[in-house]
This record gives C-alpha cells, sequence and structure tokens, in this order.
C-alpha cells in the first residue's frame, strides 16, 4: 500500500471506529436507568440506525481538517514566471454552511486555507478555495452517504508564484455519521479540477482531497412521545366511566345520563307533548295546520289554498306570471309582450306600424367613401327615425353598423360602430335622449349575403335598428 493510499483510507477507518462508538454508547443508553434528560431526549427504543435521519428544513454548519494533494502541472502563479510544484501534501483546514430544503438534497457553501511550500526553493505559499456544490443524500438511516457536485475558485498566494486564482470545478463522495442530535462526525472524498498548466485552455488536472470534520445540525425534531392512555368510558359519550352518572348509557355533560323521551323528536318532551307521536313547534309540541301551497297562509285561511301567495289572503300577485304584479299589470290574465313597447301595462301588444318601418335594415343612410360622415341626402330619413322616438318616449333602439368584406377587417369593423355613432349623434341633436340608444360595430361578420358580386357586397353595407327590450 503507497503513502497516498494509506492516508486516504486512514480517515474512513477514524470515521468508522466513531460510529461504532456512536453504536455502542447508544446500546448502553438503551439499558441504564431513565434521567430527567432522559425524558426530553429521543426515545432509546427508535434505535441509532433511525434516530437521526435527514429531515426537510435543516440548516448545518460544519469545520473540517483533511489532506490535500497539489497537482504536479498546475497552472496556479504568475503567467511570467516559471511554474514551480508544491509540497505532495499540504494540510488543509476549512469551514461550510449547507441547507437542505429536502431531506435528499441540498446546497452547501465551503472555504478553505492550504498552508504549504513549493519543492523547488521551499519558499512558503498558501493555497484556497472558495466553493459551492449540490449535495444529494439517502435518508434511509441515521449513517448517511452522499455525493457532491460543484465548483468555485482555487487559488494561490506563494513568495515564488506570486498572487492568481483559477475556476474550478470539484466531486466527490462521502458519509455523516452523527454522534447525537446536534453532532455528526463527517468524511469527504473529492476530487477537484482546474487548469492544467502548460496546455490549451480547457485541459484539466487533478487535487485530490480527503477531508475530516464535525458538522453541527441546528434544529433537528423528534416525534413527540404517544400520549398516556386515556380513561375508560364504556358508553363513549366523552365522560369517563369514574364521573359518569350511568356509565353504560350514553349522555350528555355533566352527568352522562340520557335525556328524557322525546318520541317525536320535536325537542318537547313526551311530559309536555300534546302530541307525542307528531312532530310540531314548542311549547305545545303539536303539527301546524295543513298549507296544501306551502305558501304560509294555513289553508282554512288561503283563499287560492292550490296556488301559493302572500298572506293575508294566500294567492298570487302575478297570475299570468309575466313579472309585472298587483295593480300595475293592468292585464292580469294576459302576459306582457315583451317587444319594446309599453312593456310595462302587463297587457299583450303589437309594435305601431310606424315604429315596424324604423326596425331591421333602415334603407336611405348614405354615408361618404370610406368615412362616418352622414350625407345629406340621409336626413330625412334619420328625421323620421327621430320623430317616432319622440313620439314613442319609451322606446329604446340598439342603431348597428355593417361593411361588406373589402379591405381589412378591424378597419371594417371600426368604421361600422363610427358611422352608427354618427347616426346616434345625429337623434341626439334632434333632441332624443342619448341613454334611449346603443351602438354596435359589426364590420363584415354579420352579412344579409354573399360578398362575391357588388350588388351583394352594396346589400351588405347598411344600417340597421333593433328596438330593444327591458
Amino acid at each position: 500500500m503507497t503513502f497516498r493510499e494509506s492516508i486516504l483510507i486512514a480517515p474512513l477507518l477514524v470515521a468508522t471506529t466513531l460510529a461504532g462508538s456512536a453504536l455502542a454508547q447508544d446500546a448502553t443508553a438503551s439499558t441504564s436507568a431513565p434521567t430527567e434528560a432522559a425524558a426530553t431526549a429521543p426515545s432509546p427504543a427508535e434505535g441509532y440506525m433511525s434516530r437521526y435521519i435527514p429531515q426537510n428544513n435543516l440548516f448545518e454548519v460544519g469545520i473540517f481538517g483533511g489532506l490535500f494533494f497539489p497537482a504536479k502541472n498546475h497552472e496556479l502563479g504568475d503567467p511570467t514566471q516559471p511554474l514551480a510544484p508544491y509540497a505532495k501534501v499540504a494540510p488543509e483546514l476549512g469551514l461550510r454552511l449547507a441547507f437542505f430544503p429536502l431531506s435528499f438534497a441540498g446546497l452547501e457553501a465551503e472555504g478553505a486555507v492550504m498552508p504549504t511550500h513549493t519543492k523547488r526553493d521551499d519558499a512558503k505559499a498558501g493555497l484556497w478555495a472558495v466553493r459551492g456544490h449540490v449535495v444529494a443524500q439517502l435518508p434511509l438511516a441515521s449513517i448517511v452517504p452522499f455525493v457532491v457536485v460543484g465548483g468555485g475558485a482555487l487559488g494561490t498566494s506563494s513568495d515564488t508564484l506570486g498572487t492568481d486564482n483559477d475556476p474550478a470545478f470539484h466531486f466527490g463522495a462521502g458519509v455523516k455519521m452523527p454522534v447525537d442530535d446536534f453532532v455528526s462526525v463527517r468524511l469527504d472524498l473529492r476530487d477537484t479540477l482546474a487548469q492544467k498548466g502548460n496546455a490549451k485552455n480547457g485541459a484539466q488536472t487533478h487535487f485530490p482531497e480527503a477531508l475530516l470534520g464535525l458538522t453541527f445540525t441546528l434544529d433537528r425534531s423528534h416525534p413527540p412521545p404517544p400520549p398516556p392512555p386515556a380513561p375508560p368510558d364504556s358508553d363513549g359519550d366523552g365522560i369517563v366511566d369514574s364521573a359518569d352518572q350511568c356509565p353504560t348509557q350514553a349522555g350528555p355533560v355533566p352527568a352522562g345520563c340520557p335525556p328524557p323521551p322525546d318520541s317525536d323528536g320535536d325537542g318537547v318532551l313526551d311530559a309536555d307533548d300534546r302530541c307525542p307521536t307528531l312532530a310540531g313547534p314548542a311549547p305545545e309540541g303539536c303539527p301546524p295546520p295543513p298549507d296544501a301551497d306551502k305558501d304560509g297562509v294555513p289553508d282554512p285561511d288561503d283563499a287560492c289554498p292550490d296556488v301559493p301567495g302572500p298572506a293575508p289572503k294566500g294567492c298570487p300577485l302575478d297570475p299570468d306570471n309575466d313579472g309585472i304584479e298587483g295593480d300595475a299589470d293592468q292585464c292580469p290574465d294576459q302576459p306582457e309582450t315583451r317587444n319594446g313597447f309599453q312593456d310595462t301595462d302587463g297587457c299583450p301588444d303589437d309594435l305601431p306600424e310606424e315604429v315596424k318601418q324604423f326596425t331591421g335594415v333602415i334603407p336611405g343612410i348614405e354615408f361618404d367613401f370610406a368615412k362616418a360622415t352622414i350625407r345629406p341626402v340621409s336626413h330625412q330619413v334619420l328625421d323620421g327615425a327621430a320623430k317616432i322616438l319622440t313620439d314613442y318616449p319609451d322606446l329604446k333602439v340598439e342603431i348597428s353598423g355593417h361593411t361588406d368584406n373589402v379591405g381589412q377587417h378591424d378597419t371594417n369593423v371600426k368604421l361600422s360602430g363610427a358611422r352608427a355613432d354618427s347616426v346616434k349623434a345625429y337623434l341626439v341633436s334632434k333632441g332624443i335622449d342619448a341613454g334611449r340608444i346603443q351602438t354596435r360595430g359589426v364590420g363584415p361578420d354579420e352579412p344579409l349575403a354573399d360578398n362575391k358580386t357588388k350588388a351583394n357586397r352594396q346589400k351588405n353595407r347598411r344600417i340597421e335598428f333593433k328596438i330593444l327590450t327591458e
């Protein structure tokens, strides 16, 4: 066995010995008399291998020492000076901080120094490393194997080589062996890769490491001990037998005895219930008189016992179900026609002929080409529409503008909306309330005919009126 192999294996032997000592200490503690401290510590019955299994959201801090094996053909140094190898082995000291959001994975940062000297002139030299890595571990037992992969910087400060640092990549494996909730022994075997000396960029050389340290785990928790067994409660009513006056019959606190009988379950005890077999409200416990239509008016007082309605007569306020109730409904036996004309009197009706002339497509409304400007030839038609809206002040109308499919779709939609707005503005200028008019720009999306011919395209370019209902 070579000297380097002996050095690499020695930390593993030490760690194994420490783990064996921890196991032996656990076995001894399990047979010793309990103490006050043992009451808050994890139960020895857990066993060593299950007592310190990794958990989520743990922080770890640590110190470590070990051996660092500098590469012979490194590139750490002043590029104007000839490279000089370091001593074959350097001691290593460092600190680490880790966070494990998951029991099997975490992030760790380390800083380390490696005091040494150069072989050629025995001049003092110091190596250092700053690095971070991902830690993946196996959280199945207290003794936890793990691997690390990461990167950082490897640097030097040397009388001979000057000051320099290179990017470094590292990987390795190891094991953590807890001594108690707080302290664990940790062994790492690593290899750090950095730029190889006198080689093209990207060529790597090796800096092996063997590290042994102590890790301090913060806020490790253990499940609470099981609660003591509950005192007996034979009838399961939540009152223990020692305080239950009826331990074999379930009942409420404080006595634990069942309540007096209430055969119909109406909350009135049989002793006070005039109808003990028929559920009814207090104080007599009898059901209310019949109410066939369920309107809250008893049948003897209900003038319409088969049709629900409000008190006192129990008859509906809107017998024709047109939404207009009571005196406001001038035709209570005939439903209102919802057509936008006299929709609040409760009577059926038809739109007057003069109003029908201004529904649907309105011919005779023309605009300048590609504009929303109304041509004077359209004024007579629009004045007629204004007169109808003036004569029938309850009417509300929607004005929609339509185009053919020539040109860009969005432009046509915008143009059709602007033309509908122009018609609205004209009607408002004639004294029509703007709140009675809605507008809509449809563009080419609702054609009356296909747009394959000039005549059809002319037909599709139009203004439509629609009478709005409430």
